[in-house]
């Protein structure tokens, strides 16, 4: 029968075997999820590019807007964060980095003398600030897997009437940017006030001469003021979609990581096994042997007990032992 210690190891290999099944499968799942969430990304872009192009177009063409959300504060009392992490863990560092940035940011405006509000998105980043105590003004969840326009919209739309009552001077958006399948960036942006007409016409791409074919009801700076709210939320969706696949890209490798290490433990508890194996094999020949050897020495004793018992002395008088006994 097996020792003990190689019992404990197969229950161990046994394990770890499983728990590679799991995280190969979890492997799986995120690079699916990762392709559709690029894919996701990807088809998103061009209603951004579309809706900025229009703005700055309208900003080059001279439309100017006096809206709320190009509102600058003269001085800076409260700062909101809108930090983006997800809903499930085993994710590597994908939640901890993005969190840690939050953090920062949180305390350098502490630092400045400023307060801060927080809108966490995500499971993960809500019970990072709560368990630390911070206030949190709105928390969501159900939404960093696969989320959807309409998510965006019921977030954007609660930074955004924040910011216009004047409860928050200044939003930085802070989440995750994905580069490629294996580099992703935390990312810290400015959010709202979004810049102004002129910064737009300047820094933009905008041609004054796309709006010459164009009227514009009831004027260009009303469509330049009804597009504000749509380029916020889609500037949060477009967060929300490269979050989700930097997630599931971190995810994947983590998974992969998790695999390959329990392949690298099975092999050496694989080892540890056979030793021990061998080494219960040894020691049970060397009990064989020395048993085998303590058995001899004790038949050889048995064996001279026996012939003494069974040829009495008497019936040999020439021996010498007995010639000495008749002596004394």
């Amino acid at each position: 029968m097996p020792g003990a210690k190689e019992r404990e190891l197969k229950r161990r290999i046994s394990s770890v075997q499983n728990t590679k099944k799991i995280t190969r499968a979890m492997e799986l799942i995120a690079a699916t999820r990762v392709v559709k969430a690029m894919q996701r990304a990807n088809e998103a872009k061009p209603y951004a590019e579309q809706i900025t192009n229009v703005i700055e177009n309208l900003a080059a063409g001279g439309a100017e807007a006096d809206h709320p959300l190009l509102r600058e504060a003269e001085s800076v009392d409260n700062v909101g964060f809108v930090i983006i992490s997800s809903d499930r863990g085993l994710a590597g560092a994908y939640n901890g980095q993005v969190i840690k940035a939050g953090e920062r940011q949180v305390m350098a405006a502490q630092t400045d003398g400023a307060d801060y509000t927080l809108f966490l998105i995500g499971k993960k980043a809500g019970d990072y600030f709560r368990f630390r105590n911070y206030r949190i003004e709105a928390h969501y969840e159900g939404m960093s897997d696969t989320p959807a326009y309409a998510d965006a919209r019921r977030v954007a739309n609660e930074v955004m009437q924040a910011f216009t009552e004047g409860s928050i001077d200044r939003v930085e958006l802070i989440y995750t940017e994905f580069l490629t399948m294996g580099s992703q960036k935390v990312t810290v942006r400015r959010f709202l006030p979004l810049e102004d007409t002129e910064t737009m016409a300047e820094m933009g791409s905008g041609d004054q001469s796309a709006l010459a074919s164009f009227e514009f009801e009831p004027s260009a700076e009303g469509v330049l003021a009804s597009l504000l709210p749509r380029y916020v939320e889609a500037r949060l969706f477009g967060a929300l979609l490269e979050s989700a696949a930097s997630e599931h890209a971190s995810r994947q490798r983590a998974m992969k990581a998790a695999t390959d290490n329990a392949e690298e433990l099975i092999v050496k508890l694989s080892r540890d096994m056979n030793q021990a194996r061998q080494d219960a094999i040894t020691t049970e020949i060397m009990e064989i042997v020395g048993g085998a050897e303590a058995l001899g020495e004790d038949r050889g004793s048995d064996e001279d007990l026996l012939l003494d018992f069974l040829v009495p002395d008497h019936l040999f008088p020439d021996h010498p032992d007995q010639h000495e006994h008749h002596r004394s």
